[in-house]
C-alpha cells in the first residue's frame, strides 16, 4: 500500500520541477540523480578509517568468542566420542558445562552485536550529516532537483543509469572537504565488524 502511494509522489516530484524549468525557458533543464548513502558513507577515508579502527576495537571480543565456541565444539565432540566410555555423572558434567558455555556465549554474542551496532550507528550518523551537507552543496551547484537514495531495500528505484549516480562524485568531494587525520590507533587483522543494516 505504501509503495502504491510513494510512487505517483515520486513521480509529482519528478515532473514538477521539469515542468517549472520548461515554463522558465532560460534556466537549463534540472537533473535527477541516485546515491548509495551508504557506500558514500562508508566509500569516504574517514569513513574507512572510522571501520578499520571499529574493528580493531572489537577484534579482542571476536577472539574471545572464537575461543568459547572452540570449548563448545570440544565438549560437544567429548560427549559423542565418550557415548559408550564415559559414565552418566561425567556425560551429565560435560552436557552441563556444555549448555552453561553456550549460554554465556550466546550472551556475549549478542552483547557485542548490540555494542557493535551502536558504535557503528554513532559512526554512521556522525559521518551520514556531512555527507549531506555536502550533497546538498553538490546538487545545487551541479543543477540536481531531485537525489534519490538507493541503498535502502525499500528504495522506490528500480532502475537507474550509472551517469545518474553520484555516489562518487560525493566521496570525492567529502574527502576534499574534510582530509583524513592521522590516527594514532593501526587495525589488527580483526574480524569485521557487522556490515550496517539498510
Amino acid at each position: 500500500m505504501k509503495i502504491r502511494l510513494a510512487i505517483p509522489v515520486l513521480g509529482a516530484l519528478l515532473v514538477a520541477p521539469a515542468m517549472w524549468a520548461q515554463s522558465n525557458g532560460a534556466q537549463a533543464p534540472l537533473k535527477v540523480g541516485v546515491i548509495n548513502m551508504q557506500a558514500a558513507i562508508s566509500g569516504t577515508a574517514e569513513g574507512k578509517q572510522a571501520l578499520a579502527e571499529l574493528q580493531s576495537q572489537f577484534a579482542p571480543r571476536y577472539t574471545e568468542l572464537q575461543d568459547m565456541q572452540k570449548q563448545i565444539n570440544d565438549l560437544q565432540s567429548r560427549l559423542q566420542a565418550g557415548q559408550t566410555t564415559l559414565s552418566d555423572d561425567e556425560k551429565a558434567r560435560l552436557a552441563r558445562q556444555g549448555d552453561q558455555l553456550s549460554r554465556t556465549y550466546q550472551r556475549k554474542q549478542q552483547e557485542l552485536q548490540d555494542d557493535s551496532n551502536d558504535a557503528q550507528q554513532e559512526i554512521v550518523n556522525g559521518l551520514g550529516r556531512k555527507v549531506v551537507e555536502l550533497l546538498d552543496t553538490y546538487a545545487k551547484e551541479n543543477g540536481y532537483a531531485v537525489i534519490i537514495d538507493t541503498s535502502s531495500q525499500q528504495s522506490p528505484v528500480m532502475y537507474s543509469a550509472n551517469q545518474v549516480d553520484v555516489t562518487q562524485d560525493v566521496i570525492q568531494l567529502y574527502d576534499k572537504n574534510y582530509p583524513l587525520k592521522a590516527s594514532a590507533t593501526k587495525p589488527a587483522g580483526a574480524r569485521p565488524a557487522a556490515a550496517p543494516k539498510p
